[in-house]
């Protein structure tokens, strides 16, 4: 559920090798190193605090080191196993770094056996109690509210064992696997689906431009093939005074072209029936007729009501 590591060696590791602690107590002399204390005991009980340098200790009249305390900043990763508001299971990993005080150094000496394991126990405290009442995104986005509430608690209880909490970090939030590789699939979903919406939004204008750009080529090519056939009937009545000769060579003149426009089209889709240049004239004269007979409807129809 949770594990320890630490970059520092225990409280109580002397600031060189046993050997040489031991050899140079042998000799009734104690050497202290930098940013280390010592322990010195009479006979079994605690008299002073030994600083950095060289010490005149003689064991005979029962003085002795009892044991050196570091107070350099130490730092402990702490591994806790919880669970969130929205039951997923997550790994928090707080790294605490710590020293000792030299003016306590008797608190810290003799107050604790294990101040890892008691750092430790509340760490685990305080953060299986504050991640469960959020979400898994709330996780994530307060980790420094959780890492200031661990630093508040380790100050108070740590403090009366003569250490300081330097600074609390969390490190690192570790949901399971199985909840990772969801979230990077929902993830993944969210960004493939706004893709999709653009693409479909670019599609969209392309299609849109495209019809806008068809559109004018209609209208523009409809006012030049009207401009072409007023030209056409403007300079046929010039030469030829019958109109019905001029509306022939006009309908003629339509043919071809409708001919033309059908070759010029590889994938056209045309049914041809029988038809020849003579079929014009004929379409012509229905044309014509249909044209007099309503003509001739339209003034029978006022006779009758003006006789009435």
């Amino acid at each position: 559920m949770g594990g320890v590591t630490s970059s520092s060696s225990p409280a109580t590791a002397a600031g060189g090798s046993s050997y040489s602690a031991e050899a140079a107590q042998a000799l009734c002399c104690a050497c202290v190193g930098q940013s280390t204390v010592a322990v010195e005991e009479v006979w079994g009980r605690y008299d002073a605090v030994l600083g950095p340098g060289c010490h005149f200790v003689p064991w005979c009249v029962g003085r002795r080191v009892a044991g050196y305390l570091s107070l350099r900043v130490q730092q402990l990763d702490v591994r806790c196993e919880t669970k969130t508001r929205d039951n997923v299971f997550v790994t928090v990993v707080a790294s605490v770094q710590y020293r000792a005080l030299a003016d306590r150094a008797y608190d810290a000496f003799y107050c604790l056996t294990n101040a890892h394991a008691q750092i430790q126990s509340y760490v685990f405290d305080v953060i299986r109690a504050s991640v469960p009442n959020m979400n898994l995104d709330e996780v994530f986005g307060q980790k420094k509210e959780v890492a200031r509430a661990v630093e508040e608690e380790l100050a108070r209880a740590m403090t009366m064992y003569g250490y300081e909490i330097v600074q609390t970090l969390i490190v690192d939030i570790v949901p399971d696997e199985v909840v990772r590789r969801a979230m990077n699939d929902i993830n993944a979903a969210a960004r493939l689906r706004v893709a999709a919406a653009e693409r479909a939004e670019a599609d969209k204008i392309q299609q849109v431009k495209r019809a806008e750009g068809e559109a004018e080529a209609k209208y523009l090519a409809g006012v030049g093939v009207a401009r072409q056939r007023q030209a056409i009937v403007e300079g046929l009545k010039r030469f030829v005074p019958n109109e019905k000769d001029v509306m022939d060579m006009v309908l003629v003149t339509q043919y071809f072209d409708t001919i033309r426009d059908i070759g010029a089209t590889s994938r056209s889709s045309t049914v041809f029936i029988p038809h020849g240049p003579s079929a014009v004239r004929d379409m012509a004269a229905q044309v014509r007729d249909g044209l007099l007979q309503a003509t001739a409807a339209a003034g029978g129809g006022a006779a009758t009501l003006k006789a009435l």
